[in-house]
């Protein structure tokens, strides 16, 4: 496996990895039940993409992503300050595709420096961009 093609897997992982555990922390202060499946089939979708790109890493013996622990509070404390004072079904939608925006730009960015990687890690950088871009319309709904 080329680094390029790794730097990709893992910019993947990453990006799965934020979004499920956003999902994990934000998922006990969503009250409205049709939203709250949305983000649960999300969070579904998300841990496979991640399994194929680990899967790939794995096969391929390269250092697979780990998030450090300082990153973890930071994004869960980002997710209690911001919901401290409003829960509201429409805030959390706005939280949501705030992230899918984020995680869209840095597979982009990943994606435009690795150039020369090969048509699978590619494939799924794209698979995630479209579930991402999907998922920011279907949000738009609850704002």
């Amino acid at each position: 496996m080329k680094s390029q093609e790794a730097a990709i897997y893992r910019e993947i992982q990453k990006n799965t990895d934020m979004a499920m555990k956003a999902i994990d922390t934000i998922s006990g202060k969503v009250y409205d039940d049709d939203l709250a499946l949305q983000i649960s089939r999300q969070s579904l979708k998300y841990a496979e993409i991640h399994n194929e790109a680990s899967k790939q890493l794995m096969a391929a013996k390269a250092d697979s992503y780990q998030s450090t622990a300082l990153a973890d509070v930071l994004l869960k404390t980002g997710i209690h300050y911001n919901t401290m004072l409003n829960t509201s079904t429409g805030h959390i939608a706005e939280m949501m595709i705030k992230g899918s925006n984020n995680g869209i730009l840095e597979l982009e960015k990943t994606l435009k420096h690795n150039e020369n990687a090969g048509g699978r890690p590619v494939a799924l950088a794209q698979q995630l961009i479209d579930f991402q871009e999907r998922n920011i319309e279907c949000l738009k709904k609850y704002l």
